[in-house]
């Protein structure tokens, strides 16, 4: 869906999920404080984009939202990816005004954008509480859309324990307690991720259990499956075996680890948002997206020898490696 995520930053799709009726440019401008001018040219375009409908009458052209986009993009919405599209505005797209410069030099621009060294991921993920909030709303709204595939991409009944490592928000660990109740699940992430979570996101989260720690330095919890989902993308191949490597040392026979990445084709031909995320990871982070192989020959030289590849047809895939 292709539009600039202005809308939402301006707040466009929410009288428009709230009102029992179609509403005029004018009345959408004076409730968002904006021209009438302005709104009337946006609410135009979103239309000719398919993301509004309007009915002309003698006196007004009136506005009105599609399902779809009362769905996803009205900030009101339970499935809304609003805090997705405005982390992309605000802080991605910044990055990405320097991907000349990231090609030349082959390291993330979080020092020309954010005034940070090259080497401080979290520091420039995390650098406020307001940009902490953001970053977890993107990985909130990634699991919304995408979390049900992943849980179910393979029978994980068999895993009575599990720990989320990076798991945010909770929203993907919330999804494999639907898929299966009879498993515990623990979401372990740093200590300001998971107050901010507990506070801000707790209502999604029953049946979720967290613990603090950092996955690098911090023992880990014991369980019978580990999941890294998009975790492994944002660090080098050094750093990835280091972590994977201290998974398989915990893990005891039987015990697995689920990675969660987007995935590139063998011949990296595609597909085209897993190339893109990789350029995203070059802007942003230490890592790279990287095909089925890659991951297939870390977890091999961490110790792991079962291993599954699932390619859900959507933006993330899965791997199942069991010790």
């Amino acid at each position: 869906m292709c539009f600039h995520p202005g809308n939402c930053e301006l707040g466009v799709f929410d009288p428009l999920l709230k009102s029992q009726e179609p509403l005029s440019a004018q009345h959408v401008a004076r409730e968002l404080s904006t021209s009438v001018d302005g709104m009337e040219r946006l609410l135009d375009a979103l239309v000719g984009m398919e993301i509004l409908e309007v009915e002309t009458t003698d006196e007004a052209a009136l506005y009105s939202s599609t399902d779809v986009t009362n769905l996803y993009l009205a900030q009101g919405s339970v499935k809304s990816l609003h805090n997705m599209i405005i982390y992309q505005s605000q802080t991605i797209y910044p990055l990405w005004n320097n991907l000349a410069d990231a090609v030349r030099e082959g390291k993330n621009q979080n020092e020309k954008t954010f005034g940070l060294p090259p080497e401080s991921v979290f520091q420039a993920l995390y650098r406020s509480e307001e940009e902490m909030l953001k970053f977890m709303g993107l990985m909130n709204s990634s699991w919304i859309l995408d979390g049900h595939d992943i849980t179910t991409a393979f029978n994980l009944s068999c895993f009575q324990t599990i720990v989320d490592l990076g798991g945010c928000t909770g929203a993907l660990a919330q999804e494999m307690v639907k898929v299966y109740p009879s498993s515990s699940v623990t979401v372990f992430d740093l200590p300001q991720v998971v107050e901010a979570a507990q506070k801000h996101f707790s209502q999604e989260n029953d049946g979720v259990v967290f613990h603090t720690g950092d996955f690098f330095s911090s023992e880990l919890p014991a369980a019978d499956l580990y999941i890294l989902a998009r975790i492994i993308h944002d660090w080098s191949e050094e750093k990835c075996l280091t972590l994977l490597k201290k998974i398989y040392d915990i893990c005891k026979p039987g015990g697995g680890i689920l990675l969660v990445e987007a995935m590139l084709f063998e011949n990296r031909r595609g597909p085209v948002m897993a190339q893109i995320f990789s350029l995203n990871m070059l802007v942003q982070m230490e890592g790279r997206e990287r095909p089925p192989s890659e991951y297939t020959h870390m977890l091999n030289k961490a110790g792991f020898q079962n291993i599954q590849v699932c390619r859900t047809g959507k933006t993330y895939d899965a791997i199942l490696a069991i010790r």
